[in-house]
């Protein structure tokens, strides 16, 4: 059990797509722009103990920040992708940097020198998502048409695959491809790995469909949970996280915004909030406390889930 607030202070605004990152001290909300992009951008992840920033571009480029810097530039540039790098994730161990994107393909890059050291070919469309599992010894990677890839990073190969292609259709009113799975998280003990995304879609060019969360089990491969509303909403599940507690966490945006909390075990949410408007992200503070909601309006709020008062 727990309960959301919101307090003063927390809901911090920027520009969007103005190409550049915005760090933010949580406790001061001191704002400091990081610039150097020189077009939109997506993927973003840390490197906790170098204290690195990547940040990964439509023009395939992957800028490295000091994070703690008072005025961060950007301390080198990897020529990552041609295309569009649609995600970054860094390895258990820190030492290594995943960047997937447009090319269909999946890279390795070394933390300390920016060097590939590893090219991943296989995916036949745009790779959309990338995460290691936490064992170190897995990358996963998932595209555009819900094919999700287990990579043995020891030999280089792909091991299995996980079938997340309810996230896919072509739509041939439109002659177009629609989906994808836009949010990919492990479980702290690498036992879950949930997929976000859209299903069920009625007209690409709108994005009219629903949003899905598909749970997998690891050990069998075998999708474990489809995770959907309980409360019809037309959109797509665009950010996913699970809580070491248990739970799952998925926002999505379509014709408004909502957040929702499910159980691995229950196909409908125990719990949801309307949010202000359309969500496109969200991740985790590692206190387990806190939930950093991306918008649609250009601010990032921060939601604090709490335990409920002990009744007297």
């Amino acid at each position: 059990d727990f309960c959301l607030s919101r307090g003063l202070g927390d809901v911090y605004k920027r520009q969007a797509q103005d190409n550049s990152v915005v760090r933010w001290h949580l406790d001061s909300g001191k704002k400091t722009l990081l610039t150097g992009h020189k077009s939109w951008m997506r993927a973003l992840t840390f490197a906790a103990k170098d204290k690195l920033l990547f940040s990964g571009d439509y023009t395939g480029r992957v800028l490295v920040w000091p994070l703690d810097a008072e005025e961060p530039k950007a301390v080198r540039t990897i020529e990552a992708h041609r295309g569009w790098v649609r995600a970054l994730a860094v390895s258990p161990d820190g030492q290594t940097l995943a960047s997937c994107g447009n090319d269909h393909l999946v890279k390795l890059w070394s933390i300390s020198d920016g060097k590939l050291v590893g090219e991943l070919k296989g995916h036949t469309c745009h790779v959309y998502n990338t995460a290691f599992h936490p064992d170190g010894k897995h990358l996963v990677s998932a595209d555009l048409k819900g094919v999700v890839k287990v990579w043995n990073l020891a030999k280089g190969e792909v091991e299995r695959e996980l079938d997340a292609k309810i996230l896919y259709k072509y739509d041939p009113s439109f002659m177009a491809d629609i989906g994808g799975v836009r949010s990919m998280a492990f479980s702290a003990d690498g036992a879950l790995l949930a997929c976000a995304g859209i299903t069920e879609v009625s007209n690409a060019f709108a994005g009219v469909g629903k949003p899905l969360i598909v749970l997998f089990d690891w050990a069998s491969g075998k999708q474990k949970q489809l995770l959907r509303p309980k409360v019809n909403f037309q959109g797509t599940a665009w950010g996913v996280v699970l809580h070491p507690a248990g739970f799952i966490a998925g926002v999505g945006g379509g014709n408004g915004g909502v957040l929702w909390f499910w159980k691995p075990d229950n196909a409908v949410d125990f719990f949801s909030l309307a949010l202000p408007n359309s969500a496109r992200d969200l991740d985790l503070h590692p206190d387990g406390r806190r939930l950093a909601v991306a918008f649609f309006d250009g601010a990032v709020r921060l939601y604090h889930m709490e335990a409920p008062a002990a009744k007297k």
